[in-house]
């Protein structure tokens, strides 16, 4: 159902450009901590800690934008930085 008044009009469409943008967002950064995942399986002490950074910097853009809320991020990147030091202590 759509509304009648012209500003709600326009807050649907707005709405909806900003669902899909928060999305896409949402999803490269389940992507880039995903790659890290699989980088750290692979022990790959180097490409660990190149997708480590490409993660934080993702988890990071996602708080500017307001996706995440920083406590999450902050959460997150510190679970990434111990499976990352557990790597490299292996090595």
């Amino acid at each position: 159902m759509m509304p009648n008044i012209k500003s709600a009009v326009k807050r649907v469409k707005t709405n909806e450009k900003k669902r899909v943008l928060n999305a896409s967002h949402k999803s490269a950064l389940r992507t880039a901590v995903k790659q890290f995942e699989v980088a750290v399986e692979g022990t790959d002490l180097a490409v660990a800690e190149s997708t480590f950074r490409f993660a934080t910097k993702k988890l990071d853009k996602a708080v500017t934008k307001g996706i995440i809320h920083k406590n999450a991020a902050a959460r997150k990147k510190s679970r990434l930085a111990k499976r990352l030091l557990a790597v490299s202590a292996q090595n």
